[in-house]
């Protein structure tokens, strides 16, 4: 009993560590809600200057791998530090100019602003879904994680190999399961803000807003496959 307290500190009954974790998750919502100016931002300046379409597939995708990975360890390293918001918010924007390429070719066809309001549509209700569901769970979700992360590795190196394969059937097979599996890890992350073991909010909205990104890219890309219109 005393390894369960000392595991999950918000079960003590204690007055203070609730009022922490209150706070921690208040400030997720509100940097993931901020963090969402930058992205749409970045989005549109990529879709008017075709910055993202002007680079090669190859480019593109040795751009996107490098400064995500650059970003997410900068934002790791500067988390407890006054820099680590601005570092956030600046990846935010650089993840909009990355999805611009997506947004404009959903765009060009008739119904594309339908489709991405859509796939906004379907992403705040499975993240207003998976939110309600971290509140109300009381099991401990941390053995989820382990699968979670592998589950995610698999797309990114299924992803990356369908870069030179270039298969359909695939592509929307990585969709269907990068939704159900970023869908989860949204329960996940918040859930694990509400049970005291991430007390950081920069880490928590970093880990939130992956996988809402991923989500809302992944639904995108299925309903310009699916509903797309080019009358």
């Amino acid at each position: 009993m005393e390894q369960g307290v000392q595991t999950y500190p918000g079960y003590s009954g204690s007055g203070a560590l609730a009022a922490q974790r209150n706070r921690v998750l208040r400030n997720t919502y509100w940097l993931l809600a901020l963090s969402m100016l930058p992205t749409v931002l970045g989005a549109w300046i990529g879709v008017q200057t075709g910055i993202a379409r002007a680079m090669s597939p190859g480019v593109g995708l040795v751009v996107f791998l490098v400064g995500a990975f650059g970003f997410m360890f900068a934002i790791e390293k500067f988390k407890n530090s006054a820099a680590g918001v601005p570092i956030l918010l600046g990846f935010t924007f650089f993840m909009g100019l990355m999805l611009s390429r997506l947004v404009g070719a959903v765009l060009g066809l008739s119904n594309g602003a339908s489709l991405i309001m859509m796939a906004f549509a379907g992403t705040a209700a499975i993240f207003l879904g998976m939110a309600s569901l971290s509140s109300i769970i009381k099991r401990d979700l941390t053995n989820m994680g382990k699968f979670l992360f592998i589950g995610a590795i698999m797309l990114l190196v299924a992803g990356i190999a369908n870069f030179f394969i270039q298969s359909s059937a695939l592509m929307i097979t990585l969709a269907v399961l990068a939704i159900g599996i970023f869908s989860l890890f949204i329960l996940y992350d918040l859930k694990r803000v509400q049970d005291g073991q991430e007390t950081n909010y920069i880490t928590a909205t970093l880990g939130v807003y992956l996988s809402i990104y991923n989500v809302f890219q992944s639904l995108l890309a299925m309903f310009g496959i699916f509903g797309g219109s080019d009358d």
